[in-house]
């Protein structure tokens, strides 16, 4: 499916860990894909969602390496550009997570994601993680099934 068909009716995107990598390091298998979802973020059409987990996921390995520049960036997407909105870990979130791992057999941390798409009342969740199609909560939208 295309990108635009995908996000036609889509006002609210929550999104995991994977498409914020994907974007920052300029990934070359996916980075079109990334740029076009941005892109709508960017001008308004589309309000975006992430939870404080995804902070942490991406920042552990630039941590570990030094590498200041992709922290930054991470810092930059994540905390300061206004396009994403960072979403802590509440009580309420962290109930519907542990829900989400009894119903699905989640991670802790994919529990954690989906839950705070729920909790922001998102249209749907954007990741790279076949194995989140079967949560009915929310739409899933995987980049693998995605073309530009």
């Amino acid at each position: 499916m295309k990108v635009d068909a995908a996000l036609a009716t889509i006002s609210k995107l929550a999104i995991d860990t994977s498409p914020f990598i994907y974007w920052v390091e300029k990934d070359k298998r996916y980075v079109d894909r990334v740029r076009a979802i941005f892109t709508k973020i960017a001008a308004g059409a589309i309000q975006s969602f992430t939870s404080t987990v995804t902070l942490t996921e991406v920042l552990t390995f630039p941590l570990k390496t030094g590498d200041t520049s992709v922290v930054n960036a991470f810092r930059n997407t994540l905390i300061y550009s206004g396009e994403v909105s960072l979403i802590p870990i509440s009580s309420a979130i962290a109930e519907r997570a542990a829900e989400l791992r009894a119903r699905y057999n989640l991670k802790t941390p994919d529990a954690l994601q989906v839950a705070v798409a729920v909790h922001q009342q998102c249209d749907a969740f954007l990741t790279n993680d076949l194995g989140l199609k079967r949560v009915t909560e929310v739409q899933i939208l995987v980049l693998d099934d995605l073309t530009v």
